[in-house]
């Protein structure tokens, strides 16, 4: 062909966004533990985001863009008195699940939330819920959203098995615009032809850039990211929906797709990786392995890769407590991952800054014996200027078969060890914690602490009798599967 034209022949939509649709469209959910865990997963990110509202640099993003609008049969924002296009709600949803850094995450070569998609998918749901009521149909049930959940997380998370966007400098909220598109769009009766439509326009979207997250930028951004992608997700998905037409080579178009564009070379040093690796790994079908492997965040909120070390502190915190001017050195030792996300030196400007931290989260709870979400703030920070003494002298150590065995897909752990060295020469023991008390591996320990979690936040935005309530009607697996959507929401309502 002639140098000076290109080929107009319209290709097949690729396969990575076909593959997506037809599992959205088909695959039937047969796991009792994903269901059970979706649940448990419900009621914990709802809880996150109770807990959130507490904070003004979090509530001040809520609300209608034009302050007083109202939006018939609009979606709710759970804790609130909102009421408003499912686009907005979901940001708004989506805002409050990820700002305290306190709901479920997923490790691989790519981190993230999965449960980030409730934005969009509650936000949805409730609409679409509460329209089909007004018209005299039936409304949407918990299971469906149970099942949304599940399929979201599953799409996010495969994709972050085997590729990673941060070393590409991509944020890991990519993964949940298209995760949310494809299900949102589901929800919406969308037909396999236009839920590859709106999940190739997520493709195509500008993308998040990482650096908000990371030494020195790193604020609050990262905390609305997340709600921001599920809610371009509504969007992308009702502008499908009125007929907007797909982009089939999204990812795969030379020189101006995904891969050529975004995808090609690492961010370190801005060299070209092996063309091989131009495009998306995958590591198993998409089925609910996601759902069933979620890590819960619960018994602090701290970046996850940080949790075991919070954990060894506290275990540590009574034999140093009366010898916090004794120590000499902290050492930790952890893996990869964490040392390229989270470990850093210097000034910490603000919460974000702070929880992303790994020698901020293992200093407090080492001096404090527990670590919450107020202990990041910046009153906390400098009435205590003994937690930077203590950054000062941790140094961080990697071990291999740590790294190791954070990428075995039979283990994924998340192990860190914490040993205090004091001046006269004595030291603590080694404590290592390997899987944190919300891993699969401490499931059966882990729930009830995941539900004396929830209570506590419902306990934030409502009295007594309406906590029993809602914690009694989420406590039951198949009653809960049939509660419909917008008597769901109504019960967090303020």
């Amino acid at each position: 062909m002639s140098t000076t034209v290109e080929s107009n022949e319209r290709p097949d939509y690729d396969e990575v966004i076909q593959t997506i649709a037809d599992y959205v469209i088909d695959y039937k959910v047969d796991s009792e533990e994903a269901w059970n865990t979706a649940r448990n997963c419900l009621m914990d990110t709802l809880g996150c985001g109770l807990l959130a509202l507490r904070f003004p640099e979090c509530s001040k993003h809520l609300g209608p863009l034009v302050e007083g609008t109202t939006v018939p049969s609009g979606a709710r924002v759970p804790g609130t008195q909102f009421r408003m296009d499912p686009a907005k709600a979901a940001w708004d949803i989506g805002c409050i699940i990820r700002w305290l850094d306190f709901n479920d995450t997923w490790l691989a070569a790519e981190w993230g939330h999965p449960s980030d998609n409730l934005g969009g998918i509650l936000a949805t749901a409730d609409y679409i819920s509460q329209k089909r009521v007004s018209k005299g149909e039936k409304p949407l049930t918990m299971k469906t959203v149970l099942e949304a959940m599940i399929k979201a997380h599953e799409i996010q998370g495969n994709l972050a098995i085997e590729n990673s966007f941060n070393r590409v400098g991509l944020d890991h909220v990519v993964l949940v615009k298209v995760a949310s598109t494809a299900v949102v769009t589901w929800l919406m009766d969308g037909s396999r032809e236009q839920i590859m439509a709106a999940v190739s326009q997520g493709w195509v979207d500008g993308q998040s850039l990482r650096t908000y997250r990371h030494a020195p930028n790193a604020g609050s951004r990262k905390s609305w990211a997340a709600g921001d992608a599920t809610s371009r997700a509504v969007r992308l998905a009702d502008i499908t929906m009125r007929g907007e037409m797909g982009i089939p080579g999204a990812l795969t178009a030379p020189q101006w797709g995904f891969y050529d564009v975004l995808f090609n070379k690492t961010n370190k040093d801005q060299q070209l990786k092996p063309k091989e690796d131009w495009k998306f790994k995958f590591q198993r079908d998409y089925g609910s392995y996601v759902m069933e492997n979620i890590l819960f965040k619960l018994s602090f909120p701290a970046e996850f890769h940080a949790q075991t070390a919070c954990e060894a502190a506290v275990t540590l915190h009574s034999e140093v407590k009366g010898r916090i001017d004794d120590i000499e050195k902290v050492e930790i030792t952890t893996h990869e991952s964490a040392i390229r996300i989270i470990s850093k030196q210097g000034k910490l400007a603000n919460p974000a800054d702070r929880d992303h931290c790994l020698q901020y989260m293992t200093a407090v709870p080492l001096i404090f014996g527990e670590l919450t979400a107020d202990h990041y703030e910046n009153s906390f920070h400098e009435n205590n200027p003994v937690i930077d003494s203590i950054r000062e002298k941790i140094e961080v150590l990697e071990d291999k078969q740590f790294s190791q065995d954070y990428h075995d897909p039979e283990k994924r752990s998340i192990a860190n060890a914490l040993q205090v060295f004091f001046k006269d020469g004595t030291h603590t023991e080694k404590v290592v914690v390997e899987y944190p008390i919300g891993h699969r591996r401490r499931r059966e320990e882990g729930f009830p602490v995941l539900e004396s979690k929830f209570k506590a936040n419902l306990a934030t935005r409502f009295p007594e009798p309406r906590v029993k309530s809602i914690f009694d009607q989420c406590s039951q697996q198949q009653s809960f599967e049939n509660i419909a959507v917008n008597e769901f929401m109504d019960m967090f309502v303020i």
